[in-house]
């Protein structure tokens, strides 16, 4: 079915917008889930519950892309699923490595001031992204927004491990100058 289909379903309040919703997204809120939980059951749940904040969301709010709409809700419930799973132990799995990565370049989000300025931020990421070669481009997303596994990177696009992490220090450093130039204290 296409997405202004069921989109159309979910602001006639029609339950067979989540079945359609899951029929042509599911795998895909799966992955993205998978990928930071490491956990099925979780993983699931965040799903279930990205489907109830689709739900909820629409109406009002009409997306223009509704995979990268889910995507987000799906990463930004999987993420909080992930802190809330790990709020008193800290292990070393892909999350906190990530984490740890992108530590350097990024403010962190401790205060109401810093919340606000965050969708600058994002902008300025945004221009940033768009402003660097589409392969480390593809290569940071698919990292920092899919959390996909330097080795899965690498087979994705047909290079080494190495050369993956080497375009991401490369471009962690660029985001870090540009972030700087644009004014965002880090």
């Amino acid at each position: 079915m296409e997405d202004e289909k069921i989109i159309d379903l979910y602001w006639a309040r029609q339950e067979a917008a989540i079945l359609e919703t899951d029929k042509k997204y599911g795998n895909y809120c799966r992955s993205i889930s998978l990928h930071i939980l490491k956990n099925q059951e979780d993983c699931e749940e965040c799903v279930n519950d990205t489907w109830l904040r689709a739900w909820d969301t629409m109406p009002p709010k009409r997306p223009d892309f509704l995979a990268a709409f889910l995507g987000k809700i799906t990463r930004n419930l999987s993420i909080s699923r992930y802190r809330l799973n790990h709020a008193r132990k800290r292990g070393s799995g892909e999350m906190d490595l990530l984490l740890m990565e992108l530590e350097e370049c990024l403010p962190s989000g401790q205060n109401v001031e810093e919340e606000i300025e965050g969708k600058e931020i994002a902008r300025s990421i945004d221009r940033f992204l768009y402003g660097i070669d589409e392969e480390s481009r593809d290569m940071f997303v698919r990292r920092y927004f899919y959390v996909d596994p330097v080795k899965e990177i690498a087979e994705r696009f047909g290079v080494s491990e190495s050369k993956v992490k080497s375009r991401l220090f490369r471009a962690r450093n660029k985001l870090r100058e540009h972030l700087e130039r644009e004014g965002v204290a880090l």
